[in-house]
């Protein structure tokens, strides 16, 4: 009986989850529908667990020296996100598939845990969220996230995580208790509470007034949360009136400090963009073509833009105040890919 059972398969063979060089191989062979392990949800999207072999990303030229992404793709899909351009990568396409085709590393908090283990690790800052979303819908079901956060408090790690997903008050405890042990922050990403243009720019957030009291149940739960206005799109969310209501809801709804950036167009993101612009916004594609000649709006819309935020800040920010939260170190709080900060409009 012994030998009989030693050659039967195992009753759950679930088989080997892929690499993401894996997942890239598959694809590059047969496309996303040569993922025969991907699971479509109800929200349409395909899910395929995937293991890493690292968590920590090292990164050079910030103001942080590690990133953390337990997810690859993201349903928020946002039009103007940066890290579509990474999505060729995977051998896949910065458009839709950047959105509808999510990669879950579901061995990342025990990958997190080793590497925070090592004597050479030193407790750097740590980016949580810098590719893709780490509260997107998904979170919900594997708790990647929350599980990755309560590794790094018991080490008293410093992390600065930027997000767009009102998920995050679900982790109000353990994110507090990383505020008390170590210099963190929760940054959310509001460009605009303008409705029209979210539900346009980003179809798969949340409301950005639900963002904003998140920003509140934080920081009444003790976590340092401030708000991040980018990308700001020229045009679309960069009139002034739209800029001070968004400041002024901002101010109003506690976050501790405010910071804002221009967008900025390269690779698979400015190619899905445009195309974006001219099905949405045709009358502006011939404006953006001047505008963005390169990666950043040109230099002189950059300095009105700067201006008038500069204005805005000396208006409201003494209703934002950063609220100090005690420190292994000082370091500046991680922003996701700051091309030259800028705050104006009008093509």
């Amino acid at each position: 009986m012994a030998n009989m059972d030693r050659e039967q398969p195992p009753l759950f063979d679930l088989g080997a989850r892929p690499t993401t060089r894996g997942v890239a191989e598959r694809v590059r062979a047969a496309g996303v529908d040569g993922l025969p392990d991907a699971v479509r949800r109800g929200d349409g999207a395909r899910y395929q667990d995937v293991v890493c072999r690292t968590a920590l990303n090292r990164v050079e030229g910030m103001p942080f020296g590690w990133t953390l992404n337990p997810y690859r793709g993201c349903t928020h899909g946002c039009h103007y996100c940066f890290a579509r351009r990474y999505q060729p990568q995977l051998e896949m396409d910065s458009g839709d598939e950047f959105s509808s085709v999510v990669l879950v590393k579901v061995n990342f908090p025990d990958v997190l845990r080793t590497e925070l283990a090592r004597r050479t690790w030193d407790d750097e800052l740590v980016a949580f969220g810098t590719a893709t979303d780490p509260y997107q819908p998904i979170e919900g079901r594997y708790r990647l996230t929350r599980r990755s956060l309560e590794i790094l408090a018991a080490r008293a790690t410093p992390v600065g995580l930027l997000t767009r997903g009102p998920l995050a008050v679900r982790d109000a405890d353990v994110l507090a208790d990383l505020t008390r042990r170590s210099r963190s922050t929760v940054t959310f990403s509001i460009p605009t509470v303008d409705e029209e243009a979210w539900e346009r720019l980003e179809p798969g957030t949340a409301p950005p007034r639900q963002r904003l009291r998140a920003v509140r149940a934080l920081n009444d739960a003790g976590v340092d949360t401030g708000v991040l206005m980018a990308p700001i799109v020229p045009g679309i969310t960069s009139h002034p009136a739209k800029l001070e209501r968004t400041v002024r809801e901002i101010a109003a709804h506690g976050a501790t400090c405010v910071g804002t950036m221009l967008m900025h167009l390269e690779g698979g993101t400015r190619q899905h963009f445009l195309g974006f612009l001219r099905r949405e916004y045709p009358h502006l594609v011939e404006g953006y073509g001047r505008l963005y000649a390169g990666k950043h709006a040109e230099p002189d819309y950059g300095r009105r833009f700067r201006a008038v935020m500069s204005g805005l800040t000396a208006r409201y920010g003494g209703q934002v105040e950063r609220r100090r939260a005690p420190a292994k170190r000082p370091r500046e709080a991680p922003r996701p890919e700051p091309g030259p900060a800028q705050p104006r409009f009008r093509l």
